[in-house]
């Protein structure tokens, strides 16, 4: 989680320019946090406390509205609606890196990841793109060296 969100924070400068170079200073007067570091907290506090996904991200989603949200993801984070928009970006990519350090199988992460995308992004492509990344997260916890298991793993996805 700290990862993403410094890697949130160090990029938001860059959103609208993106640049070429490693040479760049990691923390600016103009970084700030953005909707990705806000979501993920929603999604790992929700883990903590064994919440819902979806009121979470709603609860916690709201208390920043101007933090960057898509047009889409905040005309439903302030509506009362709980369904899904059938989103395929990477929003939910984004908020689930506590998935992958909070749970102990492949199988867990897998199922978590999608839960957390299903509450917007319950495209295929954006529930496969959030368990790619918590599988990634967990694999790098466990410090799995790249072999046959994890070639199988990530083929899973």
């Amino acid at each position: 989680m700290i990862g993403a969100i410094a890697g949130d924070i160090i990029g938001s400068v860059f959103e609208a320019m993106p640049v070429k170079t490693k040479d760049f200073p990691l923390f600016q007067s103009q970084s700030r946090f953005t909707d990705d570091s806000v979501l993920i907290i929603a999604i790992g506090k929700a883990i903590i406390d064994k919440g819902s996904y979806l009121e979470y991200v709603k609860k916690i989603g709201r208390s920043y509205p101007h933090c960057g949200y898509g047009a889409s993801f905040i005309r439903w984070l302030l509506s009362e609606s709980t369904r899904s928009y059938y989103s395929f970006g990477n929003g939910a990519a984004m908020r689930v890196s506590p998935v992958g350090f909070a749970f102990e199988s492949e199988e867990q992460v897998l199922q978590q990841a999608q839960k957390t995308a299903e509450i917007t992004h319950n495209h295929p492509e954006g529930i496969k793109g959030a368990q790619a990344v918590a599988l990634a997260v967990y694999l790098a916890r466990h410090r799995y060296k790249q072999n046959e298991d994890t070639q199988h793993s990530c083929r899973r996805v």
